[in-house]
């Protein structure tokens, strides 16, 4: 509403009158008016300003277009793969090593079409990041200018190159399977759909402390760099933590020759024994594994794992009667109608079962296709208002250092816990 100045016109005239006899007559003085005061300019009504969504101007802007530029990159290695040559010689198939990227890109192409049928139209720009022409090249050619968003199934060194041009240009790039920030610490255009092993430790902490009324918490660790830094994660997740029935995390710095009575010395027959491993190597794995299988029969444990022990299997004998669990940022039991829909499709076309990139390159090009529809170019502030398919996807900002006012990037904090079985599928227990 706008404020108005009236403007109040005070008009005085100012007689006097002298005195006189009564047959004296008196000239009156004369009539003085007050200057009107002068009519206030009307104020036009300020636009209280409007803060950026964590402090990025882009965010603030509505950006549509009929169609959007998406660019794709996988590890295709094609130059190697082709030697050259525009078709694969006779006999030969394609090595297993380009598989991977291949799969990916062939969910990300049957959710483009998909997304067509629904009237939304994308315009994908794919490229090979094992090329000899090389991320580089792209950006200085301009390749990438015109892009509203960039997939990657990228390592370390292809997202950090990416993640500093989208930067410069304001284009929200998807790290899509790297688990791992890459040492990036300022590019909120940057989202981590695959979450870092910090987010892992934060997920497991947090089950072990409210999965169960009572609880030993172990973390066991060998004394490495990679693991001593995990399990120092678990230790600020824990002192982070908001929880007044938490129970302290005990350090267990475990050694192949670590004696019975040194282990029990950690564990409780009273209460369950919760086990964090932080060993991301199979052989590092089971030779925990097997020192607390020794326990089973008298102590009640539960096992957590890494994110890697997904693809791990714990057949042997001697770790069958262990409860084992494992944290995942992804887990799809395929009876949703998208996975059935992916499933049926790859039968039909080519005679075989989609993998899980196949899985992960249709799901985030549908999900953020759709944002792209829905939102415009700078969605990130309504990052998990997209439909879900068959992951929680949950983007939260992540700072570098305490207080600071734009996010370094975003992640998908959604985990799940896991329960490994050997006998049948492995079973979701829960997810944050």
């Amino acid at each position: 509403m706008k404020k108005v100045w009236l403007p109040v016109t005070i008009a005085c005239a100012l007689l006097v009158y002298a005195c006189s006899s009564a047959k004296k007559t008196t000239t009156p003085s004369p009539v003085t008016a007050v200057p009107a005061k002068p009519a206030a300019p009307k104020e036009e009504a300020r636009k209280p300003a409007v803060k950026a969504p964590f402090n990025v101007p882009a965010f603030a802007r509505d950006e549509r277009k009929p169609a959007y530029n998406v660019a794709v990159f996988a590890p295709f290695y094609t130059d190697s793969a082709f030697a050259g040559a525009a078709d694969l010689p006779a006999g030969k198939s394609l090595p297993r090593y380009t598989l991977p990227g291949l799969e990916f890109y062939e969910g990300v192409q049957l959710a483009a079409d998909s997304l067509l049928m629904h009237g939304i139209p994308l315009k994908l720009f794919v490229y090979d990041t094992k090329s000899r022409q090389g991320v580089n090249s792209l950006v200085r050619n301009g390749s990438l200018d015109s892009m509203d968003l960039i997939i990657g199934a990228l390592n370390a060194p292809e997202l950090k190159d990416l993640s500093e041009f989208a930067r410069s240009k304001e284009i929200n790039l998807l790290s899509a399977t790297y688990p791992n920030d890459a040492g990036i610490s300022n590019n909120p255009f940057l989202l981590l759909a695959n979450s870092t092993l910090r987010t892992h430790c934060e997920a497991l902490q947090n089950f072990a402390q409210k999965g169960f009324a009572t609880r030993n918490v172990l973390v066991f660790h060998r004394n490495t760099a990679l693991e001593n830094k995990l399990a120092a994660d678990f230790k600020t997740a824990y002192t982070n933590m908001d929880y007044d029935k938490k129970s302290r995390i005990r350090d267990v710095v475990f050694e192949e020759n670590m004696t019975d009575q040194q282990l029990e010395s950690f564990l409780l027959t009273d209460r369950p024994n919760v086990c964090i491993v932080t060993a991301l190597d199979e052989a590092g794995a089971k030779a925990v594994l097997r020192k607390l299988a020794t326990k089973a029969d008298a102590y009640p444990l539960h096992i957590f794992g890494m994110p890697t022990w997904d693809v791990m299997k714990f057949k042997e004998p001697e770790f069958r009667s262990l409860q084992i669990y494992y944290s995942t940022p992804y887990f799809n039991e395929k009876n949703d109608t998208y996975s059935r829909y992916l499933v049926d499709y790859f039968r039909r076309v080519y005679k075989s079962r989609p993998s899980d990139m196949a899985f992960k390159g249709f799901e985030l090009t549908y999900y953020f296709g759709t944002l792209l529809h829905d939102q415009g170019v700078y969605f990130t502030p309504e990052v998990n208002q997209s439909a879900k398919l068959y992951t929680n996807y949950n983007f939260q900002p992540v700072y570098a250092h305490d207080g600071d006012a734009t996010p370094a990037y975003f992640e998908n904090k959604n985990i799940y816990i896991v329960q490994k079985s050997d006998s049948t599928a492995d079973v979701r227990v829960s997810a944050n």
